[in-house]
């Protein structure tokens, strides 16, 4: 699963298929003014599990972007433990340890399990059959009627409650970003 984001930042940890690019990297992935990406491409295509090596091989050996990196995924797994290879699936005995991680992301879950429905309703303000509600919802807001109907501007964004959590797993992976001098080992 690849995330873009416009930060100045790519957020991966090391061999791991999870990560979030700047679109600056993916433009220079894309278009390539060097040939480093397209090299590295015709390395990796017939590999297996490329996603884990790609990504890492051309950021790590691009001037442009090799301290760009920031090692964490910002995802919440339970690992199975040992060996560690495959993660458990998620459910309702670990919403808080969903909630308590900060993370923006998390793996893996049943099908219409029932931690979703959790997640959907106490972190989204989400409702049955219905989108997430945003500041870009303009419809009136009373019981029978959804205030999403309506939309306004959709590049409004309003933080709901939970982003204070993220927004520390953020800035814990960027100090310890800035207090070593290269994330490419």
């Amino acid at each position: 699963m690849v995330v873009l984001i416009n930060y100045l930042t790519l957020f991966c940890s090391p061999g791991s298929p999870w990560v979030t690019l700047t679109r600056s990297f993916l433009e220079f992935c894309v278009f390539g003014w060097e040939n480093l990406p397209r090299t590295v491409l015709m390395y990796v295509t017939n590999a297996m599990l490329s996603q884990e090596i790609y990504f890492h091989s051309v950021i790590c050996n691009s001037d442009e972007f090799k301290n760009t990196t920031v090692n964490g995924d910002l995802r919440y797994v339970v690992w199975d433990n040992p060996p560690k290879m495959d993660p458990h699936f998620l459910n309702t005995s670990d919403y808080e340890g969903i909630i308590q991680s900060g993370a923006a992301f998390a793996r893996q879950f049943a099908r219409n399990e029932p931690v979703l429905d959790m997640v959907d309703k106490k972190i989204l303000n989400r409702g049955s059959n219905r989108v997430t509600p945003g500041a870009w919802c303009t419809g009136r807001r009373n019981w029978f009627t959804d205030p999403c109907s309506q939309w306004g501007d959709v590049n409004v964004l309003k933080p709901g409650p939970h982003l204070k959590k993220l927004s520390e797993s953020v800035t814990g992976l960027l100090e310890s970003w800035k207090s070593q001098t290269n994330q490419c080992r």
